[in-house]
């Protein structure tokens, strides 16, 4: 049964809340006719204020808070979560439907800026730009190609190395296409997806994870994350992976077992690495299994950065709060991801 959010019944406009964020100034011109727009600034529920929980019937969030079971039960009136983003592993999504709750994301958004940012990862590895810079800033004389090589290796060349991409999405899709330009022969594994799609694109499919591990070597995740694939990474996935290996994650941070790949990075079985997502985020260095590692690089979750994406970004999540409330729940929703979990609940 569907429902509107701002029925004939309210004197007043719906409340949402943006949870985890103080800067409303786009959303604010989208919703200010049909919803009070409050932020929170919170990075968990227990520093949310009790007229959002009691009264929010609506919620805006990035991916600095979680929302369990407990923490969505704590909300009395919400009945719409729009993610300011694709991923909605920060949500519990079968609870939120068991609570008459619909939950929305941002799908196929900043898919240029990642894989631009996937690509300038993928060089800076090999092309070692991020260690060259800093050996200057430190100080460091490089006069010869002797010294050159102490800094500057390992530093393989990229024409003919094999990229393998685990997820072959529209991100991983963009990334290949990029990463041929620069010379990489691009193979990919993904199961979802139908046979054929390879041959218009002119990359290499292989439809085991062992073979993708063993023929790669630089490894660049693009799925998302599910309760199958988590620590995708591991210690035994190390084991299979081409001695000297590139990898790269710019997904989700629990793809990847931070404390197997610290000490595959300081055996070097790893070769090096680069990571825009971590397990635990805001990522701190000082409480990371990787703070020891050398031959890493780290971003701070920014790869679908730019000034246009994250503007196009909110204005996306805010339409799609509006929708919410003037249509009704959830068929007016362009991307409910539980939908039919929603359905099911109804029916019972």
């Amino acid at each position: 049964m569907s429902k509107s959010l701002n029925s004939n019944s309210m004197t007043h406009r719906p409340l949402v809340a943006l949870l985890d964020g103080r800067d409303c100034s786009v959303e604010m011109p989208i919703l200010k006719d049909v919803a009070t727009v409050a932020f929170c600034d919170a990075n968990s529920t227990s520093e949310i204020h009790e007229k959002v929980l009691n009264e929010a019937v609506g919620a805006l969030m990035w991916h600095t808070i979680q929302l369990n079971r407990d923490d969505l039960a704590k909300f009395k009136s919400l009945r719409i979560i729009v993610r300011i983003g694709s991923g909605v592993d920060n949500i519990d999504v079968k609870s939120a439907a068991e609570l008459g709750i619909a939950v929305c994301n941002v799908p196929g958004f900043g898919i240029e800026e990642v894989a631009d940012t996937t690509l300038c990862l993928i060089l800076n590895l090999y092309r070692r730009t991020y260690w060259l810079a800093n050996a200057l800033r430190e100080g460091k004389k490089v006069p010869g190609p002797e010294q050159l090589r102490e800094v500057a290796t390992p530093c393989p060349r990229i024409r003919g190395d094999t990229l393998g991409l685990v997820g072959f999405g529209r991100i991983g899709t963009a990334v290949a296409l990029r990463a041929q330009a620069f010379g990489f022969r691009v193979t990919f594994y993904d199961p979802y997806l139908p046979d054929g799609i390879e041959k218009s694109l002119g990359v290499e499919r292989v439809y085991s994870m062992q073979d993708l591990l063993f023929q790669s070597d630089c490894i660049s995740l693009h799925c998302s994350l599910n309760e199958h694939n988590r620590h995708l990474i591991n210690e035994h996935t190390i084991r299979l992976m081409r001695p000297g290996a590139f990898l790269v994650n710019t997904a989700r941070g629990a793809l990847i077992d931070e404390q197997a790949v610290a000490k595959a990075l300081k055996d070097e079985r790893i070769r090096a690495a680069a990571f825009d997502v971590f397990e635990s985020e805001p990522f701190s260095l000082a409480n990371s299994p990787l703070k020891d590692c050398k031959n890493v690089i780290f971003t701070p979750h920014s790869a679908f950065y730019s000034d246009s994406s994250i503007r196009e970004l909110r204005e996306h999540a805010a339409t799609e709060m509006r929708r919410a409330i003037v249509g009704k729940l959830p068929d007016a929703l362009r991307s409910c991801v539980n939908a039919d979990l929603l359905q099911q609940q109804q029916q019972q």
